[in-house]
């Protein structure tokens, strides 16, 4: 097994929810283990994290410090980490063009529907960041089991672009 810990990077165009939950969800060492390090950025960040999903995870005993909403471009600057994987997890950054990530990461599109644009009930925003959170958790679940070091580079490509459309984004 490798030793090395593997930078990842989730993109979402707010970073102030999806992309926000899988950096927790990762970091959390009863998923990712220690193997990886996780980070959120957006292409045009909110400037502030949805309570919801800091609630959200905070019920579920997920690490909440030090998120915070920012700019991709931390992560194509000078001295920003070296990464392994960036996984975009909102359509419409999918479609923009992406800054220049050092060390040529993996990527993948794992769209999960925007919990912040759910109109209506406390309840139905609660319950559509609720689907968000397990749909990027299962998803980010399958993604740790790989078996990294047995995949060849074109295995695992096919390997991640799979899970993010192995599960519904949507409820039922």
């Amino acid at each position: 097994m490798s030793e090395k810990v593997m930078n990842v990077l989730f993109v979402c165009t707010g970073n102030s929810a999806r992309s926000i939950l899988a950096e927790s969800v990762l970091n959390n060492p009863t998923i990712g283990g220690g193997r990886f390090r996780a980070f959120s950025a957006g292409s045009h960040p909110s400037g502030q994290v949805q309570p919801m999903a800091l609630e959200l995870l905070k019920q579920y005993h997920y690490p909440t410090s030090g998120l915070r909403s920012k700019s991709w471009d931390e992560f194509s600057a000078n001295g920003a980490p070296e990464l392994d994987f960036v996984f975009t997890v909102c359509d419409k950054a999918a479609g923009e063009a992406c800054p220049y990530w050092p060390g040529q990461p993996m990527t993948a599109h794992w769209g999960v529907e925007d919990p912040v644009a759910v109109e209506g009930t406390e309840e139905q925003k609660r319950k559509a960041f609720a689907n968000a959170f397990l749909v990027l958790k299962n998803r980010i679940a399958m993604f740790a089991a790989l078996p990294m070091e047995k995949l060849d580079r074109l295995a695992l490509k096919k390997k991640l672009d799979e899970i993010g459309t192995s599960l519904p984004s949507q409820s039922a």
